[in-house]
């Protein structure tokens, strides 16, 4: 049987299946079966848990998952792959495959179909997500899956390091502020380029994100909150006190006296607050 976590086993199974990696896909294959474990034991799944991989590929971790968890839903956009996944999958029976866009598919619908009548009711993601979609997934998962419990992710270094950046620093931005609105964002493990064929440019990370089980405050309104993290984060170099007055259609007095009122500098910048004071800056307009 071929090691689908070793380099050689990766060139063996393309060869075979005659597949060649798409840079455009961004498929790099992971091959460290030490680290394939070490992500594995991260998800914390157990023989009851339903999963979501995003972007299988040859079934590397695919595989990994399927021996510790109850049901795996793996979704991979890439149709020639379907031949080698297709026999992974008649392996064992807990593999359920689709061949679709992650983005454009409604996960929870099709978690439902997928294992209709097994008493499910809330489930873990992990993925080694390609690198040119790594943020509207994040966002996909957060904004859109709500049963979803956790999502263990590798990815690009740099986008991982804005997940988990503190207030102040150049790698905070809208992806850290909604993450942390959401999720608990932890930093799991750094996996150098080496560990994947095709070598990719840069190194990666894994974040595991946990869903809170209320936002991290409350907001009067998500979709302004939003919004207004959006608008903030276009506008870096700008005070909140122009952006708030700007998006809120305040004048510069009025907007001056609400920031400080609850007890925050006008001339900060977006990337001097905390997820919680950008919501009460919010909260302060929108009530």
């Amino acid at each position: 049987m071929r090691d689908r976590a070793s380099p050689s086993g990766v060139r063996d199974l393309l060869r075979t299946y005659e597949v060649f990696p798409k840079k455009k896909l961004g498929q790099n294959f992971l091959v460290d079966r030490n680290i394939l474990a070490k992500i594995a034991d991260s998800c914390d799944i157990n023989d009851q848990d339903y999963l979501l991989e995003i972007g299988p590929g040859l079934g590397v971790l695919t595989q990994e998952l399927a021996q510790r968890a109850y049901g795996v839903l793996a979704v991979e956009l890439d149709y020639r792959l379907k031949p080698v996944l297709t026999c992974l999958a008649g392996e064992t029976d807990n593999i359920k495959l689709i061949f679709n866009d992650i983005l454009k598919l409604d996960i929870e619908a099709e978690m439902d179909r997928a294992f209709q009548g097994q008493g499910f009711d809330a489930y873990k993601v992990c993925a080694n997500i390609p690198y040119n979609i790594t943020t509207p997934i994040i966002f996909k998962l957060l904004e859109n899956c709500p049963r979803m419990t956790s999502a263990t992710l590798m990815m690009q270094k740099e986008v991982g390091e804005r997940l988990v950046a503190a207030p102040g620093g150049k790698n905070y931005g809208r992806l850290t502020v909604m993450a942390d609105y959401y999720a608990h964002p932890e930093l799991i493990m750094h996996i150098s380029r080496n560990c994947y064929y095709p070598r990719p440019e840069v190194d990666s990370v894994v974040i595991k994100l946990t869903r809170r089980s209320q936002p991290i405050a409350r907001v009067c309104s998500e979709s302004a909150f939003r919004d207004f993290v959006a608008a903030s984060f276009q506008k870096r170099r700008k005070t909140i006190l122009n952006i708030a007055s700007e998006f809120f259609g305040t004048n510069k007095a009025d907007t001056q006296m609400r920031i400080e009122a609850i007890g925050l500098k006008s001339n900060l910048r977006p990337e001097n607050l905390s997820s919680q004071e950008i919501i009460m800056l919010v909260n302060r307009f929108t009530t």
